[in-house]
């Protein structure tokens, strides 16, 4: 699709044909009068002074390369994809991530063992009856995987051979922790070298069935634990400290996978972006402790944060303090334009990644035995008819997802407001990406300027707009 747009340039006694490259626009708007529209392309010229507005992309300044973007298939995505008909799950999975046919999602987020987003009883790959205990791991088992979670990542896989996969638990066996169930408490030391196997065991039967693990987490959340929640707050959680996660790490599930010839990277933390620490919320300060130790940073690859506490510049400050770190954001969706503009932040604060949480509900919102209120997903689940609605969070989503190789670098953008941001990448094939939020009411006129060139663009009122070009 991509064009040029020839310009003649006449100097005295000389006519030369100068080719410039034009814009190719791509737009979602809030009102869904647009839902990934291709919108006629713009044209390059020369960057003469103008009142207007100017979002200045220069590929010159690089900072963060990508490594994807997508959601989770969590079990209650995973099972409502299972309600619907083969044919019918193929389509919504290959609108998901094929890159062509869909919005091109790269990267999923999986859990290891059960998470609150699920219908069914909480489950662990080794369980034994209360009182026992199995440090031999002689009944780990991916089985319950099997009814519908390891069919869904095969079909998503398949639909698209570059994904990759990362997965977190929610806690370790009941039998591992101090409260006897899966339900908060710390993991028990004594317990950590059956853990790191534990891991181990997960991943090796995994890659059995086909779904080869990219990373892990230690924990999701490691700061809550909800022993002591009233029964409505209670789900599968394990609380950690940073000093006991840098040495499970160093000590433990580092060497394990090194022993084990695996190629499964580690993230550590998996919590909230916060800069100051709160009871529940150990922040930025908690992956500190981990990386400060030499010993456990050899086996780390990455920190991953979420978004539900702090702002995104407390990843900022944790890049300042560890600038080779990759950071991962791993957990919070977006929603409408407003969303758009909180990933923008996200990108323009260091996250090389990005996954939204729960991909895809039912009318009641559902399954889901944990406390939290869900709001619509990006794909909804009628089960009375077996009908799938696409929302615009979808194609919203599809505006960064299916625009963003990975391997691009993110370059700098400059012209950013509260209510009008831009984050621009240039792919590894060259091409230059420009996202575009406008959260105000009205449309904004304004200029795109990259080097000597610059083109004029329009975008509508609360939407998002994706404009790519190639470089000369």
């Amino acid at each position: 699709m991509l064009g040029c747009i020839v310009v003649a340039l006449v100097c005295p006694g000389i006519c030369q044909v100068v080719a410039q490259p034009s814009i190719d626009v791509w737009v979602s708007s809030q009102d869904a009068k647009c839902r990934l529209s291709p919108q006629p392309s713009l044209a390059f010229g020369p960057a003469e002074p103008s009142q207007l507005p100017c979002v200045r992309v220069d590929a010159s300044r690089r900072y963060q390369t990508m490594l994807g973007f997508g959601a989770s298939l969590e079990p209650t995505t995973c099972y409502n994809l299972s309600r619907l008909k083969p044919d019918a799950q193929d389509e919504v999975v290959r609108r998901l991530v094929d890159p062509a046919a869909g919005i091109g999602m790269n990267l999923m987020r999986i859990c290891i063992g059960t998470p609150d987003f699920t219908g069914d009883p909480w489950y662990s790959y080794d369980d034994v009856p209360k009182g026992q205990t199995d440090e031999k791991l002689e009944r780990f088992s991916i089985e319950k995987d099997r009814r519908y979670i390891l069919p869904i990542l095969k079909k998503a896989r398949k639909a698209n051979p570059q994904l990759l996969f990362f997965a977190s638990p929610w806690s370790p066996p009941g039998w591992m922790t101090s409260t006897g169930d899966m339900i908060g408490g710390r993991l028990l030391p004594k317990y950590y070298g059956a853990y790191a196997r534990y891991f181990v065991r997960f991943i090796r039967a995994y890659e059995n069935e086909g779904i080869p693990i990219y990373a892990v987490t230690i924990q999701n959340e490691p700061g809550v634990d909800r022993s002591r929640s009233l029964p409505k707050w209670r789900y599968p959680s394990c609380r950690w400290t940073g000093e006991q996660e840098r040495d499970f790490i160093k000590r433990h599930l580092g060497p394990a996978l090194r022993r084990a010839g695996l190629k499964t990277k580690v993230w550590t933390y998996d919590h909230n972006f916060n800069e100051k620490a709160t009871p529940g919320d150990p922040g930025i300060d908690y992956p500190t402790v981990v990386l400060s130790d030499p010993e456990a940073a050899r086996y780390v690859a990455g920190v991953a944060f979420h978004g539900y506490e702090g702002k995104p510049s407390g990843m900022s400050v944790f890049h300042k303090r560890f600038p080779d770190v990759p950071i991962h954001f791993t957990e919070t969706s977006i929603f409408g334009v407003r969303g758009a503009l909180r990933l923008i932040d996200y990108l323009r604060n260091w996250a090389c990644s990005y996954n939204a949480w729960v991909t895809m509900l039912d009318e009641k919102r559902g399954p889901n035995n944990g406390p939290f209120d869900a709001s619509k997903t990006c794909i909804m689940l009628d089960s009375r008819d077996r009908s799938v609605t696409y929302r615009n969070d979808h194609f919203i989503y599809g505006q960064f997802m299916k625009f963003v190789q990975r391997g691009a670098a993110r370059i700098d953008a400059e012209g950013s407001t509260k209510r009008f941001a831009g984050v621009a990448f240039q792919n590894p094939d060259g091409r230059v990406v420009l996202i575009v939020a406008n959260g105000d009411r009205q449309a904004k006129r304004f200029r795109i300027v990259s080097g000597p060139l610059a083109a004029t663009a329009t975008i509508p009122s609360n939407a998002v707009a994706t404009y790519v070009w190639q470089p000369k």
